[in-house]
């Protein structure tokens, strides 16, 4: 995990907005990235009105609104609050859930569940704006996760599985319950800085379990045989699957009949595409394309190049019932008939956004950089277009700065912007790659 930079806890939020070089900045939680259309022509006009014209997506798959230089923040809370988008003045900011982009109908109802159950705990709005909530097996590193594991929800703390499991109608207890012990422990704490996430408290997943199957009357936690739980879920899925998923390749054979619903999907495509499977790497094209769900219908999976989402995408995309912004920086519209399925796919492409599991874009994401950020030493958005070019190896994160914002929990190549130049390098380990930064990301992604 990056570093923390301070000991204030000012996250952004729809209230408390955020004073970045280009104007205030506004950030608007999507539990789970779920989304309207209706909601997002709000976000599109606010952001026409009172700011740049564009909607910021974030790693969190929230969204943002920048230059809001006009913007009396006031009304701008009443328009949201009036979409749905601000349920919570109090809780605004620590309503931090995440879910797999293709999540079924119960892990929906679960994300939907937990936020409402999270904005009524009038405790839970002292959690820190960085504390994140998952639903389903996430690629982020969440403080408190509920992953589906056969009939009941194994519950990890910071990551680790220390043997907590409860049925489907306890997991938001669950959830809520491991929220307050952390607050409570980290009020306990008293050494240093408030912790801010989980892993920051002296064996706080321990402490907080410990609380967790105390106050659920569960069995005792105990460490798993392996704290880091490097379980089948995180396998990749086939380079060939995977181009077949992302349109890489022409849909045909046993693809095409599951696309066109003939054919259940199932085995290990069905887990990838249905969000058992964390996306990541080479696997990002896996949300490119046409998606088959695990329920017979299909989804249409774009990218947002560098998360800069307006104009006539942004138009179309409010025309959808419904929506998911994902981690990735790009945008899944579900729950499509085949033929509905294809039609999106060419009006994306039309409109500007990627459809294509080739696309330079994929595994590509940047930081605001300038002008938008007074601490980058780069315009990194105008460079990581200059030097993008498609790779099936890690994602690469382009950042102004050392503070890294948004940079990917997981492996991936670091592009830093620094006094002399970019640095190179691969996450975790630190290898340094040199030359030419087309050159040196390209081979940093691959070896």
């Amino acid at each position: 995990m990056p570093a923390r930079n301070s000991d204030i806890d000012a996250c952004p939020g729809a209230l408390r907005l955020h004073s970045a070089a280009d104007g205030p900045l506004a950030r608007v939680r999507l539990p789970g990235g779920l989304l309207t259309g209706e909601r997002l022509a709000v976000l599109g006009e606010l952001c026409a009105e009172f700011g740049d014209g564009h909607l910021e997506l974030t790693s969190r798959a929230n969204v943002q609104l920048r230059a809001l230089r006009v913007a009396d923040p006031a009304v701008l809370a009443v328009r949201l609050s009036a979409a749905g988008l601000l349920p919570s003045e109090t809780h605004e900011t620590v309503r931090n859930v995440v879910a797999p982009p293709l999540a079924d109908s119960t892990l929906r109802t679960l994300v939907e569940q937990l936020d409402v159950a999270l904005c009524a705990d009038p405790a839970l709005a002292a959690l820190p704006g960085r504390f994140l909530f998952a639903v389903g097996d996430v690629s982020l590193a969440a403080d408190l996760a509920a992953v589906p594991t056969g009939g009941e929800f194994t519950i990890l703390f910071a990551g680790r599985d220390l043997g907590v499991r409860v049925p489907v109608d306890q997991v938001g207890p669950a959830l809520l319950t491991g929220a307050n012990a952390f607050l409570t422990e980290r009020a306990a704490t008293p050494v240093g800085a408030p912790a801010w996430r989980l892993h920051e408290l002296p064996d706080g997943p321990d402490r907080v379990a410990e609380r967790v199957a105390a106050a659920l009357d569960l069995p005792r936690p105990v460490p798993g045989p392996d704290p880091e739980r490097p379980s089948a879920l995180s396998l990749p899925v086939p380079d060939s699957e995977a181009a077949a998923l992302a349109g890489a390749l022409p849909i045909t054979g046993s693809n095409a009949a599951a696309l066109a619903g003939a054919l259940p999907v199932t085995g290990s495509n069905a887990a990838a595409l249905a969000g058992a499977l964390p996306i990541t790497g080479s696997n990002a094209a896996a949300l490119v394309g046409l998606l088959p769900q695990a329920d017979g219908l299909v989804a249409v999976g774009a990218l947002v190049p560098l998360g800069r989402l307006g104009g006539a995408a942004l138009r179309l995309l409010a025309t959808a019932r419904r929506l998911v912004v994902t981690t990735a920086r790009g945008v899944i519209v579900p729950d499509l008939t085949p033929e509905a399925a294809r039609r999106w796919a060419r009006a994306l492409a039309e409109a500007g956004l990627e459809v294509e599991g080739t696309s330079r874009w994929v595994g590509v994401t940047a930081c605001a950089g300038r002008p938008g950020c007074a601490k980058s030493l780069a315009d990194v958005r105008a460079d990581a277009d200059g030097a993008s070019a498609y790779s099936d190896g890690l994602p690469v994160h382009w950042v102004g700065c050392a503070r890294g914002c948004g940079s990917p929990s997981g492996p991936h190549v670091r592009v830093e912007a620094t006094p002399d130049g970019y640095a190179v390098t691969r996450q975790p380990g630190g290898k340094t790659y040199t030359g030419d930064p087309a050159r040196a990301v390209a081979a940093a992604r691959r070896n």
